[in-house]
Order: structure tokens, then C-alpha cells, then sequence
């Protein structure tokens, strides 16, 4: 498989991110299954640490009512890690705090696959 160039895997995740509050991209337990590695993980801004099942438990519960608003991302930046991984980070600006947040994705034949994400409060 031919790496695409750094800009146009940047146009093809900056669509997707915030992660999981692009509805467009699924909100079905399939969808949220297909979009995650089965070893994603994610370290909250809480610091916590939460598994695949429970990110999709509770975004299953989160998409029954509608968003309370589109949270503007800003200051994007990618890094290729290996062949078809990249490292997208970004400033995620919400009503009551900004956080730093990190994705891995994986370029797989089945789609775009998120491996871990992190968010980070900036003090």
C-alpha cells in the first residue's frame, strides 16, 4: 500500500476529530466497534483510564439525546509513527475548559481505526 502524503491523511482525520462527536461517522455499536481497534483504549482528561466496552457503553448512552453544542478544534498537528499509524493532536475548546488531545489512528484496508486517545487539561 502506497503511504498517502502527511497533508492528505491531515484533511482525512481533522473531519473526525473530536472523536466520537462526529455523529456522521456512526453512533451504532457497530459503527463504534468498526471505528475502534480492539485494543483502543483511552486516558480521559480526568486522568482515568477507560477500555474499548466501556467508551462504547457509554456513548451509546450519550447519542440518545442530541449534542448540546459543536466543539471547535484548533492547532492540528500530525505525526507518521510507522507505516499507516499517525499521531493527530489538537486543542479541543469546550464551554468550560480547553484540552490537549491525541489520537492514534491506523490506516487499515477496512478504514480509518482509532488505537488510543488521550485528552489533557491545559492549566
Amino acid at each position: 500500500m502506497v503511504e498517502p502524503s502527511i497533508e492528505a491523511v491531515l484533511a482525512q482525520l481533522v473531519p473526525r476529530e473530536p472523536i466520537f462527536h462526529r455523529r456522521e461517522f456512526g453512533t451504532s455499536r457497530e459503527a463504534l466497534e468498526a471505528m475502534t481497534d480492539e485494543a483502543f483504549w483511552e486516558i480521559g482528561a480526568s486522568g482515568r483510564v477507560y477500555t474499548r466496552e466501556f467508551v462504547i457503553d457509554n456513548l451509546i448512552k450519550r447519542y440518545r439525546d442530541p449534542e448540546p453544542h459543536d466543539w471547535p478544534c484548533r492547532d492540528f498537528a500530525i505525526s507518521r509513527l510507522a507505516d499507516g499509524l499517525y499521531q493527530l493532536s489538537y486543542i479541543l475548546e469546550e464551554p468550560d475548559r480547553r484540552t490537549w488531545r491525541t489520537t492514534l489512528w491506523k490506516n487499515t484496508s477496512a478504514g480509518w481505526k482509532i488505537l488510543f486517545h488521550q485528552g489533557t487539561v491545559i492549566a
